[in-house]
């Protein structure tokens, strides 16, 4: 049926039957972008919400005229546009401090977050990992085997095992639903490890692999399984500061050499070596980050704990889709910080740098790419955090408030907030939409080394000098 008229009176109604407003005149080919901001400015929203469009059960997917044409519908009366949120994920800000919980004999310097959010873990100079009960907000089980510093704690990627890795240069992985540890101890690195990283679920649901790397200037890749090492790659010339294992089947590194490095994950082979930094570089961020963190456990797919009940191949197209979704061309983007004050932006597919990010008055200890890709955050020892356009790197604002060294940063899983974590003994969170201080959050007695948002967004970890762990939620 053709539709000969221009204009149609048409109301936006809820689900459960509130009007948004009055009857309104609306162009009959208004499309959902343009409903959306009418919906929008009804409800007086003070950040756009997306929502979605039904006529008579049918789905506005296009314009208004499309859907009344192909569904044959009336247009003499006041036409009712159904309008639903989507499923827009949202976090609180943490507000406040809901335990504090002891254990630890030593400084706190490692704690993360499992993908799925249902397990916490963090290890300390005291030697061991510590496994806490998020219910509960109590310890769970205290890993012991490690004869040094527990330096690094890094989760598989479906959240089922928790690798740790100590100053003596050896790796061990837990059970986090028993505190026991599986396998035998990886041992093979000649001195500490700074960093592990596991291989992304969308390239092997079964979570065996990792890669490890520290000072003795070597990454190591593990076959967790047999607890053997299956590879050594070779090439910088320092210490390591950081290793990254990206969604293409490349490996990324840091290191005091200057330089970062690019590896092919399959046969070891050093693809690319990229330098431009004049001192230390001191950790990087990929684009891919998050959606490699959580794999399948995005907060979104993650209402009804739906993943419990699907195949790992089902599983593994999800985090292969959400992959795809930040990384199109298969081209992963990183950012390395530095000692000398500065940050370079790069694209895995070119040699030159994209751009160098200056402004930083001191040392550049922590970047991290915001989960929607759009923003990119650092922390320096001048006391700041800085915020930048994730495209080409334009400087955004600058973050103060600390009165001290900022050492980490963590993201919300909605990239509407970031968490500092300072030598002033204090967490800060900070508004992305103002660029200004949100919460500030007093309460350790010395200077935290490690902070990390869950994933699901409900919760806040940090931990340091004191030997506390403090959790915070809204």
């Amino acid at each position: 049926m053709e539709i000969d008229v221009n204009t149609i009176q048409a109301r936006l109604i809820s689900d459960s039957g509130e009007e948004a407003g009055p009857p309104l005149d609306l162009p009959i080919d208004v499309d959902t972008k343009q409903l959306e901001l009418i919906c929008n400015a009804l409800l007086k929203n003070e950040e756009q919400t997306p929502y979605i469009f039904f006529i008579n059960d049918d789905e506005v997917k296009t314009t208004v005229k499309d859907t009344l044409t192909s569904k044959n519908i009336d247009v003499e009366n006041v036409l009712n546009i159904v309008y639903q949120p989507q499923a827009v994920f949202r976090v609180r800000a943490v507000t406040r401090c809901t335990s504090s919980m002891p254990g630890h004999a030593e400084a706190v310097v490692a704690l993360s977050f499992s993908p799925n959010s249902l397990h916490l873990a963090s290890g300390s100079g005291d030697t061991t990992l510590r496994l806490w009960d998020l219910t509960t907000e109590t310890p769970q089980f205290t890993c012991t085997g490690h004869k040094n510093w527990v330096l690094v704690v890094s989760w598989s990627p479906d959240s089922k095992k928790i690798a740790s890795a100590c100053k003596s240069g050896e790796l061990k992985i837990w059970d986090p639903e028993n505190g026991k540890q599986i396998g035998k101890t990886m041992t093979g690195h000649k001195k500490w490890i700074n960093s592990i990283s596991w291989e992304p679920y969308h390239i092997n649901p079964e979570c065996r692999k990792l890669a490890s790397a520290g000072h003795d200037n070597d990454v190591r890749i593990w076959d967790t399984v047999l607890g053997t090492c299956v590879k050594i790659l070779s090439g910088h010339t320092a210490a390591i500061t950081s290793v990254k294992w990206g969604g293409t089947g490349f490996i990324f590194t840091s290191s005091k050499d200057r330089t970062c490095k690019m590896y092919r994950a399959d046969d070891g082979v050093m693809c690319r070596t990229f330098s431009g930094h004049s001192h230390w570089v001191n950790n990087l961020t990929l684009n891919t980050d998050y959606v490699l963190r959580t794999g399948p456990f995005h907060p979104v797919y993650d209402k009804k704990k739906s993943y419990k009940v699907k195949e790992k191949e089902e599983l593994r197209m999800m985090a292969l889709e959400r992959f795809q979704s930040v990384c199109p061309n298969d081209i992963e983007s990183f950012v390395s910080c530095s000692d000398d004050f500065t940050l370079y932006l790069w694209r895995s597919d070119q040699k030159q740098c994209i751009t160098r990010m200056t402004g930083h008055q001191n040392v550049v200890n922590d970047v991290k790419y915001s989960p929607d890709v759009k923003t990119i955050a650092s922390a320096s020892f001048d006391k700041t955090v800085r915020l930048w356009r994730a495209s080409d790197g334009g400087f955004i604002a600058v973050l103060r408030g600390h009165v001290q060294a900022v050492y980490c940063v963590a993201w919300s899983a909605d990239s509407r907030m970031l968490v500092s974590s300072s030598k002033d003994s204090t967490l800060k969170v900070w508004s992305l939409k103002t660029k200004k201080l949100a919460q500030e959050l007093p309460g350790h007695a010395d200077e935290v080394f490690a902070v990390d948002w869950a994933p699901d967004g409900s919760k806040v970890a940090s931990g340091g000098k004191d030997k506390v762990l403090k959790m915070w939620a809204y």
